[in-house]
């Protein structure tokens, strides 16, 4: 199987896995650039994956089951463009002779979900994880607690350190900015940041990332860390015995507030 991110939109990927001959989409927000892909591979599309129901996820899912019959799959706690085979958390989706791990992760949404492909011969692990974890960052919380997204998020860090990380967004750079105004000490964060500025600068994306490094130098996933403690400590003026959550809170406040 082949990743292909797909750019949609502003900033947006479309994800598509294929073999040569059919291929499997994440979080279709425009039909054309999946119908542009299909066309010149010469590809059969076999499913659709949501994980949650922003239109710049879900925009051309109607088109494309509609010109395909490709069955859709979303979560069961949001409304899906119909029809489509409503997922939890432990159910799976099973596609090409693929498993998809279904993982409940709100907080941008209510009912948002991720999909986690386990490694198999010679391919790590895969995370489509919609907009709740990005390279360096996490969703705005439109619908869920800062307590469901800490949750969400550490759901999402206990997973293998070599997965791949395919967030829904090109959103890097400014998050590994404000990641750098939280822990300006942080050296694996300074050499990632070098990093992506320099596929930015030839056009690459830079994206999928890999969970272990995510656990290095994203902030999200490091609130609970000493440095990252102190700054939003020092920032938000909260206590010594702050709950995880008010620290959480507080995090992406600074990060929505951030310029």
């Amino acid at each position: 199987m082949t990743l292909v991110p797909l750019p949609a939109f502003a900033d947006n990927y479309i994800w598509m896995l294929q073999d040569g001959s059919n291929a499997i989409v994440v979080d279709p927000g425009d039909a054309q650039p999946v119908f542009d892909a299909l066309t010149r591979d010469k590809l059969q599309l076999a499913a659709i994956l949501v994980t949650h129901h922003h239109p710049d996820h879900t925009g051309g899912v109607a088109a494309l089951h509609a010109a395909t019959g490709a069955p859709v799959f979303g979560p069961a706690r949001e409304r899906i463009p119909q029809p489509f085979t409503p997922l939890s958390h432990g159910d799976s989706a099973e596609v090409l002779g693929l498993r998809f791990a279904v993982i409940d992760v709100p907080g941008h949404t209510a009912g948002h979900i991720a999909y986690f492909l386990p490694a198999s011969a010679g391919r790590a692990p895969l995370l489509f994880c919609g907009d709740t974890l990005f390279s360096g960052g996490c969703g705005r919380l439109f619908e869920g607690t800062p307590a469901q997204m800490l949750a969400s998020l550490d759901a999402l860090a206990a997973l293998p350190g070599d997965t791949r990380v395919c967030c829904a967004h090109e959103y890097t750079l400014a998050n590994l900015r404000f990641a750098q105004a939280v822990e300006p000490g942080n050296a694996d964060l300074t050499q990632y940041t070098a990093h992506c500025e320099s596929l930015r600068a030839q056009g690459q994306p830079t994206l999928p990332s890999q969970l272990a490094t995510e656990r290095r130098i994203n902030p999200f996933l490091r609130s609970r860390e000493a440095t990252v403690l102190r700054a939003v400590r020092d920032r938000a003026e909260l206590s010594a015995d702050a709950a995880e959550a008010d620290v959480f809170a507080a995090l992406r406040q600074w990060k929505n507030d951030f310029r």
